[in-house]
């Protein structure tokens, strides 16, 4: 009964913001998540607390002005996923544009198959959506929904226009089978893994358990990696996809040697572009919870609020 609710909850809600004029829309969620912010302080502390191990020399007013932010974005982004059904080549021309997409394409042309290192970080559900209204569909590896009516409908929304979805339950294989077909698949890399899926490399200047699934099927199958993110761009007042340059994995003679510095180059290009837009990335993820054997957590001291 229960999933029931929820799934018609999420469906009235999706309708609702769909149907409305987008800046109302918008207006209705920067509502909301002011609410949520101030509501749910636990995870506005995990937001500060990360702030302030990443970003110590900022002051606690701009990890919170930062922190709002995030909860803005988030808003923007429940809307944006509410509206895609409705949006086409056309009527998305004025308001997102793409940059570096040459990157993507001479990637793909390889036909090695490309994985896109992304996170959440800008507007990452339509990210995924606008690259296969463009024309370039792509699969995407996701955690399934406990609500199995609410996966299906979320996923039925991410898919209209060709892209696919991967399970994590079935990640490693589903990729492999993806490069060998010169497909394109997009990755979540920037959540906090446990071995042996994950290895430490550092992040912000911290030990952070990454998943280490991206390096290793690039390393086996010479696929591209490169960065990918849709990001919201204040001068502009409108979305831009950017596409990074390729990432240059090193082979050599020990192969978890190899697969531990691909994955930190991954790192170093979340972090980049992370700090190039600090108040678009999901602060509120307890990212550095998994710590090396014999390491403290990270998370036991509340920072100031």
């Amino acid at each position: 009964m229960r999933h029931w609710i929820e799934y018609w909850l999420v469906v009235v809600v999706a309708r609702a913001l769909g149907a409305i004029p987008r800046g109302v829309a918008r207006l209705f969620s920067e509502g909301l998540a002011c609410a949520v912010y101030w509501l749910l302080g636990r995870l506005r502390q995990v937001g500060l607390r990360n702030l302030e191990l990443a970003m110590p020399e900022l002051p606690l007013r701009e990890r919170k002005r930062i922190l709002r932010g995030v909860y803005r974005r988030l808003g923007w982004q429940l809307v944006e996923f509410c509206r895609m059904p409705r949006y086409t080549p056309q009527n998305t021309r004025g308001w997102i544009r793409t940059e570096g997409l040459d990157h993507y394409l001479a990637a793909r042309d390889r036909g090695k198959g490309v994985l896109v290192l992304t996170g959440h970080l800008g507007a990452w559900e339509l990210s995924s959506f606008y690259h296969s209204l463009m024309g370039y569909p792509m699969g995407m590896v996701i955690r399934r929904l406990d609500n199995r009516r609410l996966d299906a409908f979320v996923n039925g929304i991410r898919c209209l226009h060709g892209n696919q979805v991967l399970h994590k339950d079935d990640f490693a294989r589903g990729l492999l089978t993806s490069m060998r077909a010169g497909q394109t698949v997009g990755i979540l890399m920037d959540t906090n893994m446990t071995p042996p899926q994950g290895v430490f490399a550092e992040f912000f200047g911290l030990k952070a358990c990454t998943a280490s699934g991206l390096a290793r099927v690039a390393l086996k199958t010479g696929a591209a990696v490169l960065p990918g993110f849709l990001l919201w761009e204040p001068a502009e007042r409108q979305y831009v996809l950017h596409f990074g340059p390729e990432l240059q994995f090193v082979r050599g003679d020990d192969a978890e040697a190899e697969v531990l510095a691909a994955t930190q180059l991954c790192n170093d290009a979340l972090e980049t572009w992370i700090r190039r837009y600090p108040d678009q990335w999901l602060w509120i993820h307890r990212r550095w919870k998994t710590r090396p054997a014999g390491e403290q957590g990270l998370y036991a001291r509340r920072p100031s609020s």
